[in-house]
């Protein structure tokens, strides 16, 4: 069994859990450059005590050859949690995350989020010099 099987993709503006990566058009080999990744963009997440968005992980397959490196991963830990209930408490993160990355070859990013409802999600973007 393959961990990929579990794994759902969709277009983000008809789905509220698939992750958005954003990166300038202009990409250069070897210059620094920042990728953002959030879950709700067009659709809000309630991101609520019961129902939230734990993580993002950023990833990079260079074209052709070599392996996956993860490039960043982002937790979101607060949800309203609070000793009064849910949804009482006082603070909340929103699933959106940016690095900075530079990259020597061509290839595809890939973010995957984890709804604890609703499971892996995933989309990807390709990055050409």
């Amino acid at each position: 069994m393959a961990i990929g099987q579990f794994v759902k993709s969709a277009d983000f503006k008809s789905e509220k859990h698939v992750p958005v990566i954003e990166l300038p058009a202009d990409v250069k080999a070897g210059e620094p450059f920042f990728v953002t990744v959030s879950v709700g963009k067009e659709i809000a997440h309630p991101n609520t005590t019961e129902h939230f968005i734990n993580w993002i992980a950023l990833y990079f397959k260079p074209e052709g050859e070599g392996p996956v490196t993860q490039l960043a991963k982002f937790e979101f830990v607060a949800h309203g949690e609070s000793t009064k209930g849910a949804n009482q408490g006082p603070a909340y993160t929103d699933p959106f995350g940016t690095a900075k990355v530079k990259l020597n070859a061509p290839g595809t990013l890939v973010a995957v989020s984890y709804c604890n409802i609703h499971g892996l999600w995933e989309s990807s973007a390709e990055v050409k010099f």
